[in-house]
């Protein structure tokens, strides 16, 4: 399976692994998974630092939660929480991605050194897709039903996977047409961004669908709501079950793997290639020694 590249300004490190990793650095009092213990400069950039160590080849830095129910800050609280630690991670030597929404957090993190801006809403903010094509940046552009405050309130879909296919497919395309370069574009389903457990998994079932649009596709479960449904753990406990499908979506087409635990996804992500590989040449036909046999 041939993934396509992600372009982001500045580069990615090179040999470029088949399936990026990207690390979670969440600098707020209240995001789901780990709300506060990284809320400081000094503590979110030790972090990042570290997770970049266990294997994340992209930082994501984010400074606005976007859990369900999460109320909006103000953007200056924004900016304050997230610019220097963008700017001493990216000092650090990190590729580092801001995780938001607003055209001026985004232009201020560029500025500061990020390589690319996650975007929720992608790229709808009036301006957000100028800030990011002239910055040459790479973009991340997500499906989500609703807004943090109302997205998981019954959300409803007659076909999940089409519907979020044909947004993204559009979204790419407006993106580009505002002046993105299209290898800078990656797609997210948004899993748990307006959908049930059920959309979760028929969204990942069905991630070839959207790799078919054409951007690399992002996928972002670890620790998600709907791992605790099936496996009836909290929170702290889901990273097993994170990497299972972590490595579930790696198989289905997946090119970037959004996580807390990135030594985790890393190694769910190699073994996921490695039997996409060996499932290809099962189908080639070849023995052992790498002789063509027959097949019926």
């Amino acid at each position: 399976m041939t993934r396509p590249a992600w372009r982001v300004r500045g580069g990615l490190p090179q040999p470029a692994p088949p399936v990026l990793i990207m690390g979670v650095v969440n600098i707020t009092p209240d995001s789901f998974s780990d709300g506060g213990r990284f809320f400081q400069t000094e503590q979110a950039v030790a972090h990042g630092l570290r997770l970049r160590e266990e294997g994340a080849h992209v930082i994501d830095v984010g400074g606005a939660s976007t859990r369900p129910g999460a109320a909006e800050i103000p953007e200056s609280e924004e900016l304050r929480r997230v610019v220097d630690a963008v700017r001493e991670l990216a000092q650090a030597g990190a590729v580092v991605s801001i995780d938001t929404y607003r055209p001026r957090v985004a232009e201020a993190c560029l500025e500061a050194g990020a390589a690319a801006v996650n975007d929720v809403t992608a790229l709808r903010a009036d301006g957000m897709a100028r800030v990011c094509a002239e910055a040459e940046a790479g973009v991340v552009l997500m499906h989500m039903q609703g807004d943090p405050r109302t997205m998981q309130r019954n959300p409803r879909y007659g076909n999940v996977v089409a519907e979020v296919r044909d947004f993204l497919r559009a979204r790419t395309e407006a993106a580009v047409e505002a002046g993105v370069d299209r290898r800078a574009v990656a797609i997210d389903p948004g899993i748990g961004f307006g959908k049930t457990a059920d959309h979760n998994l028929r969204l990942l079932a069905g991630l070839g669908e959207l790799a078919a649009v054409g951007p690399p596709v992002v996928v972002g479960v670890s620790r998600k709501s709907f791992l605790g449904a099936i496996t009836g753990r909290a929170v702290g406990e889901r990273d097993a079950a994170s990497a299972v499908m972590a490595g579930l979506a790696v198989m289905n087409g997946a090119a970037v793997v959004r996580t807390h635990h990135p030594a985790y996804a890393a190694d769910a992500a190699a073994v996921a290639c490695a039997m996409v590989g060996a499932s290809e040449t099962a189908r080639g036909g070849e023995d052992e020694d790498g002789d063509r046999t027959a097949t019926a």
